[in-house]
């Protein structure tokens, strides 16, 4: 299985650089994974797709204002991508420039935090920040940037501190949104509820990795990164009651596929019920992969080679898949993060190579 077999060509104006003026006014492509067949819709019809006694699972996540400009105290220019909060002073992150800072490297980051590089981890740099009254995620509140992906080639904007999350953003954490959630506003959340179905919420803390190129040629030397999940106990028992009545597990995103499948791998791993889950996951989803949880998904158009159309691609098929994106864009669909969406059933009887 070759990473070029997951390649598509894609018009750069099909690209989404700004969000709709609504949250619910995006369209909705729906794919069945066993049929193939494909329907062409809006948003709203999600809550058509959606019956009483299933379970929708949100990622509630919350993206933190990440992006850093600055300068080393000797002049030179830095960005900082702050990838993970290890405390209150201390975080790991990306660093852009001319020179990467030593250990021990003054960082003066805009407009006036003091900070210093105090360990290198591979790619990744640890900062700490010298400021006795705010913590790490006061500091980026208040001067740092929304991190917008690179395909979102424009300065973030103050809209963008409101637009790129969730309405049920809850707990901070991610440099990049759940992007499948952001159609979601209050009121399609209560008409949902009221319509039967049942509301969940896991936690992955998206990292700037998910953005990162396939280095290699065949999809299975690929190493995945890592990212912090929580599948709390009452989410475990919503899943369980679904099933036993029949109705679907529904994730709102590839995060929470990941989530729940990583949950169910850490399960069978032990030989045991699924249980609750908190910690780092590395799981990679490609085709033939088995799933354990999720019956359908709620998920944007994703780029070409990239880890999350391997999901897709393992989770309807990947010539429906194939297919689908096809589609899209013939018919003009807006795509990334900011762009449309798909409703995606499960294809049965796949074989597990994971």
């Amino acid at each position: 299985m070759l990473v070029r077999d997951f390649s598509f060509e894609l018009p750069d104006e099909l690209i989404a650089r700004h969000p709709m003026p609504e949250r619910g006014a995006s369209r909705l492509l729906q794919l069945d994974g066993n049929s193939g067949d494909i329907i062409h819709g809006h948003f709203h019809q999600v809550l058509d797709r959606v019956n009483p006694g299933d379970l929708l699972v949100f990622n509630n996540t919350r993206v933190i204002p990440a992006r850093l400009f600055g300068h080393k105290a000797s002049g030179g220019k830095l960005e900082v991508l702050v990838e993970r909060v290890l405390d209150d002073k201390r975080v790991l992150a990306h660093v852009r420039a001319s020179k990467a800072p030593k250990p021990g490297t003054a960082l003066i980051l805009e407009p006036d935090v003091q900070a210093t590089m105090i360990a290198r981890h591979d790619a990744l740099f640890e900062i700490e920040f010298h400021d006795d009254n705010r913590t790490v995620f006061e500091i980026l509140e208040a001067v740092g940037h929304m991190p917008l992906p690179p395909y979102i080639d424009r300065p973030d904007t103050e809209a963008d501190k409101e637009r790129y999350q969730t309405v049920y953003n809850e707990k901070p954490g991610a440099v990049a949104a759940p992007t499948a959630g952001l159609h979601f506003d209050q009121p399609l959340l209560d008409a949902l509820v009221a319509k039967g179905a049942e509301l969940a919420f896991v936690t992955l803390h998206v990292g700037a990795g998910t953005f990162q190129p396939v280095r290699v040629d065949n999809v299975l030397e690929h190493k995945m990164h890592s990212e912090y999940i929580e599948v709390p106990a009452d989410v475990v028992a919503q899943i369980e009651a679904t099933k036993a009545r029949g109705g679907r597990v529904i994730a709102v995103g590839t995060t929470s596929v990941r989530s729940l499948e990583s949950a169910a791998r850490a399960a069978l791993a032990n030989h045991t019920p699924l249980a609750p889950f908190y910690g780092d996951t590395d799981i990679f989803i490609y085709p033939g992969y088995d799933f354990q949880l999720v019956d359908a998904m709620i998920t944007n158009f994703h780029l070409p080679e990239s880890t999350l159309i391997m999901l897709v691609s393992a989770f309807a098929g990947y010539e429906h898949i194939k297919e689908a994106y096809r589609q899209a864009i013939s018919e003009r669909y807006r795509f990334f993060s900011y762009g449309d969406a798909m409703f995606i059933t499960r294809q049965q009887g796949l074989g597990n190579r994971d």
